[in-house]
């Protein structure tokens, strides 16, 4: 069709096409597509779909129910190496391998030879000679394996924290606060491998002004235990955090008491499983079996026997039985107050669930407690006392990461 002005009339359908064409072409320049994007006419089909690259790709989303699940289970690797270490300790087996390689003594004796090399090394140092002299080669291997095994589980808990770790930080699933706990975990684990070689070597050095049992130090002991109840403390408390959900509590006087309340109760639990430390590094549980009072006295004669004072606090058997008593009952009735305290305020269904479980579980505590004290001290039973133990600082942790703030 041609117009009076000689040019040629443009039919509707056409000029809508041309207008359309023009209005996406023009997108199709921004985004860079260099392809056919539509077809003509009045239909808008997109042929395909070009990459916008002028806008930039947004980095892929961090997965916080992921590595709160990978912490959670770190934090069970390390509750498992407490347990089997408080075992070794009982079986009195953390002597027997008198050697320290990451990667060599992976591999245990196989043959009567490689065992009796083994053997001899181990007659060489002070437990041998002084406590275990009629040792047989049978009795050695159970120890030898008991310490064996924690070890081994040691590189296990490492590995667990390394691997998925870098694999995390890898992805890109991690924040860069959460890169700072990681990387402070994963040296946490390391140290904590050094500081147990460290805590070992000090029962094998001789000491010939001592006729004493040969022991580790009770000072190395509780450095490694404290060590690990805060590997294990800051894990599960990071996992906890990623994947409970903040209750929206409405801010009162009465909940920030409650808060402070817990914050100091669960200080105080820690503090208690420390002190045990002491009490296993110096059998402590063997020198007043009776309960509530210290033979005939509620304060025995020896408690201050040691000069000066402050020694008696760390080195004197009776004493740290005596402080590990007190703080003992202070946690439980910490606990049960807080409990009642806890009945004022309103608290949601989960989080008076924690409440009720840590009076549960303290209760429970202090009744293996005494009954491992009154029965000299039994393998299974000082070892269900320390695990119980970890469980209570896990419930007092729980309690905790459900009273925390709502973030602003």
């Amino acid at each position: 069709m041609v117009t009076p002005g000689g040019g040629r009339k443009r039919s509707p359908r056409f000029r809508h096409a041309a207008a359309t064409s023009g209005l996406f072409g023009m997108l199709r320049v921004l985004c860079g597509g260099g392809g056919r994007f539509f077809r003509p006419g009045l239909s808008l089909v997109p042929l395909r779909r070009p990459p916008c690259r002028g806008i930039p790709q947004q980095p892929s989303p961090a997965d916080p129910p992921a590595v709160g699940r990978w912490l959670l289970a770190c934090s069970g690797a390390v509750a498992g190496a407490v347990v089997l270490g408080g075992v070794t300790r009982l079986t009195e087996s953390g002597l027997s391998m008198v050697d320290w390689h990451l990667v060599k003594e992976m591999k245990p004796p196989r043959t009567q030879q490689e065992w009796e090399v083994e053997f001899q090394k181990y007659q060489q140092f002070p437990e041998f000679k002084i406590l275990n002299h009629d040792m047989t080669l049978t009795e050695f291997k159970f120890i030898w394996y008991m310490e064996y095994s924690h070890r081994m589980w040691g590189r296990v808990v490492g590995l667990a924290y390394i691997l998925p770790a870098a694999y995390f930080w890898r992805k890109g699933w991690l924040s860069r606060p959460m890169k700072g706990r990681v990387l402070a975990l994963c040296g946490l684990v390391c140290f904590q491998g050094l500081l147990g070689w460290y805590m070992v070597k000090s029962g094998l050095e001789e000491k010939p002004d001592s006729y004493d049992i040969p022991r580790v130090s009770q000072y190395r002991l509780a450095a490694h235990l404290g060590s690990a109840l805060a590997l294990y403390s800051a894990s599960l408390w990071t996992g906890l955090s990623l994947l409970l959900p903040r209750h929206q509590l409405h801010e009162t006087q009465q909940l920030l008491q409650l808060r402070r309340f817990a914050h100091g109760t669960t200080a105080l639990i820690f503090l208690t499983a420390l002190s045990g430390a002491f009490v296993a590094g110096l059998d402590a549980g063997l020198v007043y079996n009776s309960f509530p009072k210290m033979g005939e006295r509620w304060i025995p004669d020896d408690l201050l026997a040691f000069s000066p004072t402050l020694r008696n606090i760390f080195e004197n058997p009776t004493t740290v039985q005596f402080d590990h008593r007190i703080l003992g009952v202070a946690s439980v009735t910490a606990v049960t107050a807080l409990y009642l305290f806890s009945r004022k305020v309103s608290l949601p269904h989960r989080t008076r669930m924690a409440v009720t479980s840590l009076l549960a579980v303290a209760w429970v505590q202090v009744g293996l407690g005494i009954s491992t004290l009154l029965l000299y001290v039994p393998t299974p039973l000082a070892a269900t006392h320390q695990s119980g133990s970890l469980a209570l600082l896990s419930v007092a942790l729980w309690l905790m990461s459900e009273l925390r703030r709502m973030p602003k």
